[in-house]
């Protein structure tokens, strides 16, 4: 079956005057690594312009204050170890692992397992690293028990389904499909015209965006969204269609600012407002 239609005016309703920063929802953010810190501040910054209210950004140690300077309105977490942050994510709305991750994805791995044992019930959305973790054994995805939103690009979708990149960009909607059945979470296939699946079989396919969003990080700043938007009270599926789609647009919108050759991920960033405004 499929769900084309997105609510976003259901998703985005007029702000109350006696709200506050609370109201919206907090985010964890585990993500970044030497060298792969601009893919965290990006996920952070779309979770914010996505409107959650609070935004926890856990990272190496070392580069708590470097991080703070250039994203003042994210809370910056040490993430050394499992025991810095897992009763902090146990306490966020929705958690997002793995943008820039690097070679501390099983730092990554183990907090999907202490927030599965802690029966944590907010979304949880897992990307790159954060999913490539499940590389070694994919089934466990379906043994968690949390409700989960994966965001693989083709490559990824490959590597953990044991197939090549052409035969999953053969039949791009059997793939997410069948993952989603078999992983018992909601699977997001990025790419042209990214496909949305859920476990009952429902699919979503995206008619936003352009090639001018395949470059570096993009996909760092879906996560952020998605999760914002879970954190805000949306259930897995409205966060994830409504994410993407927005996405999507804020892509349309920079290429043409910006051209299709010349954007980079913050230019989605910068039109993501602008996106929600479009879409309301």
């Amino acid at each position: 079956m499929s769900k084309n239609k997105i609510e976003i005016k259901k998703i985005f309703t007029k702000r109350r005057p006696e709200t506050h920063k609370g109201s919206y929802g907090k985010v964890f953010i585990l993500a970044g690594s030497t060298g792969m810190l601009g893919a965290a501040i990006l996920c952070s910054r779309g979770a914010l312009r996505s409107g959650a209210g609070l935004v926890y950004l856990a990272l190496p140690g070392s580069s708590l204050d470097a991080v703070n300077v250039v994203t003042p309105e994210v809370i910056t977490l040490k993430a050394n170890h499992i025991w810095d942050i897992e009763s902090q994510a146990l306490k966020m709305d929705a958690v997002a692992v793995g943008p820039g991750l690097g070679d501390r994805k099983k730092l990554g791995l183990e907090l999907v397992k202490r927030l599965s044992r802690g029966r944590y019930k907010g979304v949880v959305v897992l990307d790159a690293d954060g999913l490539i973790a499940f590389e070694r054994d994919p089934s466990l995805l379906a043994k968690t028990g949390l409700n989960l939103i994966v965001t693989p690009h083709p490559g990824e979708m490959a590597r953990l389904t044991r197939q090549s990149i052409a035969e999953v960009q053969k039949d791009r909607v059997r793939a997410a499909v069948e993952a989603a059945r078999k992983w018992h979470c909601l699977v997001v296939l990025k790419g042209n015209k990214t496909v949305i699946a859920d476990r009952e079989g429902n699919k979503y396919i995206n008619n936003s965006g352009n090639p001018g969003m395949a470059t570096a990080a993009t996909g760092d700043v879906l996560t952020g969204m998605i999760a914002g938007l879970a954190a805000q009270g949306k259930t897995a599926w409205e966060a994830a269609t409504a994410g993407v789609y927005l996405h999507g647009l804020a892509g349309d919108l920079a290429a043409r600012e910006k051209g299709e050759p010349s954007m980079i991920a913050s230019d989605l960033v910068e039109q993501i407002p602008y996106a929600i405004q479009k879409a309301r």
